[in-house]
């Protein structure tokens, strides 16, 4: 039976057409999954369905009831809660006190009969949630249950999950996925977005596929398989697993002697770690977030100091970094194209000429880059902010590895990126090894990590507990490690 449908939904931003035309139906106690590459609408849609955009046109139907979302709040009215990837818990409160937040304009709030109110709930749910913890001190996969419960507590039986097991272990998305089923069960819609296929075709009943704003097919998922819908997000064929290359491993290029490196609270992130890597090597390092992976690509990188041991490089060589957050880190968002091609070339010649800018140099420069590096743009005077995660990283990368570096960091390279963008990303460090560089392959994407490294070194509270070969590993040996350090007999 049909719960929610989408009649029609088009949305416009000035001449881009974000939505076109989408109708999409939608069974109660279902898990669907909307997919699609970076760009292709998704986000756009579930913002419109959850109050945040309205439609140029079309109607959202819920019973086969005409529906106005005209904010989230009244979304929530309806029953619609979405959680985001990025969660929307303030670190600093009580999982008690985020599940309340903006529930109640009464001032004498009673704290322990809301705790002991939400527990009984949660318990209802089979959700353990720890109702007097501070946010900030709850493992990531605790943080999002909290943002589930919290929907469920604003009694939504609609859940939009954005990317939901993005930076999670496999025994924490295990967990989750025993939760969503059972949240269906009871009744609870949940339309899932996700780049993760295997998931998909884990948890889902239906699947549609958007692409370029358009529906390309909704499927059951009994009747696909992951690999046809990769072709039908992309358009095109698609190489789920990285075709790993087979080359020489070549001189040391890295040499890291038992560093300590601290983190932004002056706390220990990285302790004691030492490592070797090699021209034509891809190291990967897995692990939760949080382990100390972000210190130690900013150490190796000269943006945060070493309080310990010793980073050696053995030539005068150039890095590439690509950042975790390249909105933050890696591009300055209302620049071109161009001008954040040359960000750290911009003294000198030929873009500089003295003490001048040179303006055509510049542009022909971001329009080689352009077509080299596949970004999708039509000229490189367009600013940053005006494309999807995937042609932002591909920005990144052409500003990066342009230069050929000897050594390349790649700091989450992959994450938020659809199958066509990943694939992408991948092809290009893959060539970049060929070409005889060395490097560091930084991910929370474990088999990811696992396809496309040499060598998997897995770190656990700043320190690599184990240094693996992945052909003779599996996922869940490193998935235990990753979770608690220990490893297994």
């Amino acid at each position: 039976m049909t719960y929610l449908r989408l009649e029609k939904i088009t949305k416009r931003f000035g001449n881009f057409l974000a939505n076109n035309n989408i109708s999409i139906s939608i069974a109660a106690g279902s898990i669907h999954a909307i997919l699609g590459e970076n760009g292709a609408g998704k986000t756009t849609l579930m913002n419109i369905l959850s109050g945040f955009y309205q439609p140029d046109s079309g109607q959202i139907y819920l019973e086969e009831q005409p529906i106005k979302n005209s904010s989230p709040h009244a979304a929530i009215n309806y029953g619609i809660g979405m959680i985001h990837q990025h969660f929307m818990l303030v670190p600093k409160l009580t999982v008690t006190e985020n599940i309340i937040l903006g529930t109640s304009s009464n001032f004498n709030l009673n704290l322990r009969k809301k705790s002991a109110e939400i527990q009984a709930i949660a318990k209802s749910y089979n959700l353990e949630i720890p109702a007097h913890t501070k946010v900030e001190n709850l493992p990531i996969g605790i943080q999002q249950r909290v943002e589930i419960f919290k929907a469920l507590y604003r009694q939504a039986r609609i859940l939009i999950l954005d990317e939901p097991t993005t930076v999670l272990t496999p025994a924490e998305v295990k967990s989750l996925l025993k939760i969503w089923r059972q949240l269906a069960a009871s009744n609870h819609t949940i339309i899932f977005i996700s780049h993760k296929l295997e998931e998909v075709m884990n948890i889902c009943n239906t699947i549609t596929v958007l692409r370029r704003g358009q529906v390309v097919e909704t499927i059951k998922t009994a009747a696909t398989t992951a690999h046809k819908l990769a072709q039908m997000m992309v358009g095109r064929e698609v190489n789920l697993i990285p075709n790993k290359i087979a080359t020489e491993k070549g001189k040391i290029v890295l040499e890291v002697k038992n560093i300590e490196v601290k983190n932004d609270q002056n706390l220990s992130a990285v302790r004691d770690l030492s490592f070797q890597l090699y021209s034509g090597e891809i190291l990967g390092i897995a692990g939760v977030d949080g382990n100390g992976q972000r210190e130690l690509a900013d150490a190796i990188n000269g943006l945060r100091p070493v309080e310990q041991g010793e980073i050696k490089f053995t030539d005068q060589i150039n890095v590439g970094y690509i950042p975790e957050d390249c909105q933050k880190m890696g591009l300055i968002m209302n620049f071109n194209i161009a001008q954040n091609l040359i960000l750290k070339s911009f003294k000198f010649l030929p873009f500089c000429r003295y003490g001048f800018l040179q303006s055509r140099m510049i542009n022909n420069y971001g329009q080689n880059a352009i077509e080299k590096f596949d970004i999708r743009a039509t000229h490189p005077q367009l600013k940053a902010n005006q494309f999807s995660g995937g042609n932002q990283q591909k920005i990144i990368q052409a500003r990066e590895l342009s230069r050929e570096p000897k050594l390349i960091v790649a700091m989450q390279p992959t994450r938020g990126l659809d199958i066509g963008a990943t694939e992408y990303v991948q092809q290009t460090l893959l060539a970049q090894k060929k070409r005889g560089a060395a490097i560091l392959y930084i991910s929370t994407e474990l088999e990811e990590v696992m396809a496309i490294s040499d060598r998997i070194a897995i770190i656990y509270e700043g320190k690599f507990v184990d240094i693996l070969d992945p052909a003779i590993t599996t996922v869940e040996q490193i998935g235990l490690l990753m979770a608690s350090g220990v490893k297994s007999n």
